[in-house]
């Protein structure tokens, strides 16, 4: 028998403070049962930090990359069915962010492993002449932190000021600091 995917849902309050943009969203996530809950939270992380303003470019979803191997964690496709913007988590392969650059008006990645450095060294330089690519590092620990509030329903509070993250849920908190490898 196969195991299913493990539902959870989320009500998430967003303040970004650097763009004086504010967002409630009330988000369920499928969560694959070969998937962490980590990366379940950077998941839910990108689609908040990416969730467009309004819908006149498409709405922001969740991809079947945990699935479809070709797929994006989260995707954006325009009214036309265009992709806008294709979202990753993890390290993918250079092939991979090159093909997706093609597709997409923008890409971003959301990495967060021990060997995030490694990787981008290795793909760097290849990916150089790319415009339309976003790279964020997340530190382990911070994002290990983060899976620790992870629940089956969950009420975040999440605050974007000077490019720190604050995510909140109830008398638990944790700071995260992206660093930027690529994009403007």
């Amino acid at each position: 028998m196969a195991l299913k995917a493990i539902i959870h849902k989320a009500t998430v309050n967003f303040s970004d403070l650097d763009r004086n943009l504010y967002a409630d969203h009330t988000i369920t996530l499928a969560r694959h049962p070969s998937e962490t809950e980590e990366r379940m939270m950077m998941r839910l992380l990108a689609y908040v930090l990416n969730a467009p303003e309004n819908n006149d470019k498409g709405t922001l979803e969740f991809g079947k990359d945990m699935w479809e191997a070709d797929e994006p964690a989260l995707i954006q496709l325009d009214l036309t069915g265009l992709t806008e913007h294709w979202i990753d988590l993890g390290q993918p392969e250079e092939k991979r962010l090159v093909r997706s650059c093609g597709r997409a008006r923008k890409v971003s990645v959301f990495s967060f492993s021990n060997s995030t450095a490694a990787w981008w060294a290795s793909v760097a330089e290849k990916m150089a002449r790319v415009t339309n690519l976003h790279v964020w590092q997340f530190q382990p620990k911070d994002t290990q932190a983060l899976a620790a509030l992870a629940d089956k329903n969950m009420d975040l509070q999440i605050t974007l000021q000077d490019e720190l993250l604050f995510v909140g849920a109830g008398d638990r908190s944790v700071e995260l600091t992206p660093t930027r490898l690529c994009g403007a």
